[in-house]
């Protein structure tokens, strides 16, 4: 495709973002405060049909609108409060913003969250399936923050980290661990907040459908990672695999020093959403006897030209993970079958319902865990 014409398709894209669309005035009466609200907050609400209604007292504005794949224009009543309706949603997780007299904004009604390249609204429609990542009555684990210092960009950096419930108890015992990386414009707390990895991986354990691994969930957004030193790039040189030094001079040695985890290929995993699937793919290739599980929620395939080419891979993979919503097209299927057919165990799934958003990538996440390590 020319530039001109992603260019063009861009633009045609943001322009039906940006499409003005009336209240839903047909919407189910049915509803109900979300799960993201803060606590005592009525607004927003989801109704039986996915559908979201926002409210705010904006007395002195003149137009007000949702921004929910589309922009909802809200009516004022005589208190000056805005109320707004959508379309039904797919089931899952969603950044939103509401945009005052052309001022883009958080909902004052949710907690916040980081995505879409901001701290801001997230809502959640519910699903049939919530039951896997709910916070239940099992053992407990914990998410932690560590602090390190980065060789690669000289600076300080931060990420989470998954303990299973029994790591503090059996202090001479030995973890697999897992690299899971967030999408693009998002970070570290993505997985940790949005995708409920700490609640995901307590009720698998409880269930004794995974076995007990550290997760570690860091930052990845190449472009704002800036190398220094012996690995800063040569100039004008692309930094999409900036991520890629950080992990493997940095974030790696420091869990292996700081975590009692295996050190060796065969307990070690990388998987990632979106671009974090992207990136998991090349580093993978990149570092072809280092990870014996690799995992791409929506994140594309690999190809058996590929792997082949990459010396050690076949040998070393033990599986090869590739996941997508029903709604997206990303070749899956297609990609296992094709890797399967050259001796690479590779599965596909598919997330019936779901989009490029956090439910496919929380169900993606559910189903690779119990394929790991055993």
């Amino acid at each position: 495709m020319s530039l001109m014409m992603l260019s063009a398709a861009s633009v045609q894209a943001q322009q039906q973002r940006n499409a003005t669309i009336p209240s839903n005035s047909q919407a189910k009466e049915d509803f109900q405060p979300n799960l993201t609200n803060q606590p005592g907050k009525q607004y927003p609400m989801v109704n039986s049909e996915g559908a979201v209604r926002v409210q705010l007292r904006a007395p002195g504005a003149t137009s007000v609108q949702i921004d929910l794949g589309g922009r909802y224009e809200m009516t004022k009543d005589e208190n000056g409060v805005w109320t707004g309706t959508t379309r039904p949603q797919d089931v899952g997780f969603h950044y939103y913003q509401i945009i005052v007299d052309g001022t883009a904004m958080p909902d004052p009604g949710t907690v916040s969250f980081f995505g879409a390249g901001r701290w801001g609204s997230g809502i959640e429609i519910p699903s049939a399936d919530m039951d896997f990542w709910q916070i239940k009555d099992v053992p407990q684990g914990s998410i932690v923050e560590k602090y390190y210092w980065s060789k690669a960009t000289e600076s300080m950096r931060h990420c989470y980290v998954y303990l299973p419930n029994e790591y503090d108890k059996n202090p001479n015992k030995k973890y697999p661990v897992l690299y899971l990386q967030h999408g693009n414009a998002e970070n570290e707390y993505g997985w940790a907040v949005q995708g409920h990895t700490g609640q995901i991986m307590d009720n698998l354990i409880a269930q004794k459908k995974a076995v007990p691994f550290i997760i570690v969930m860091d930052y990845g957004q190449g472009q704002n990672i800036h190398l220094k030193g012996q690995y800063a790039p040569a100039e004008g040189a692309a930094t999409n695999d900036a991520f890629q030094v950080v992990l493997m001079n940095d974030i790696i040695p420091m869990v292996e020093k700081e975590f009692r985890v295996y050190t060796d290929a065969a307990h070690r995993a990388m998987a990632g959403l979106s671009m974090g699937g992207g990136q998991t793919s090349r580093i993978a290739l990149a570092n072809p006897t280092k990870f014996a599980y690799i995992g791409m929620f929506s994140g594309g395939s690999m190809t058996p030209e590929a792997v082949q080419g990459a010396k050690g891979l076949k040998e070393t993979a033990k599986l090869v993970f590739m996941s997508q919503g029903s709604k997206e097209n990303r070749g899956v299927v297609e990609g296992a079958e094709a890797l399967n057919k050259i001796g690479v165990k590779a599965v596909s799934y598919i997330s019936e319902g779901t989009a490029h958003e956090w439910h496919t990538w929380r169900r993606s996440l559910y189903e690779f865990a119990q394929l790991i390590f055993k």
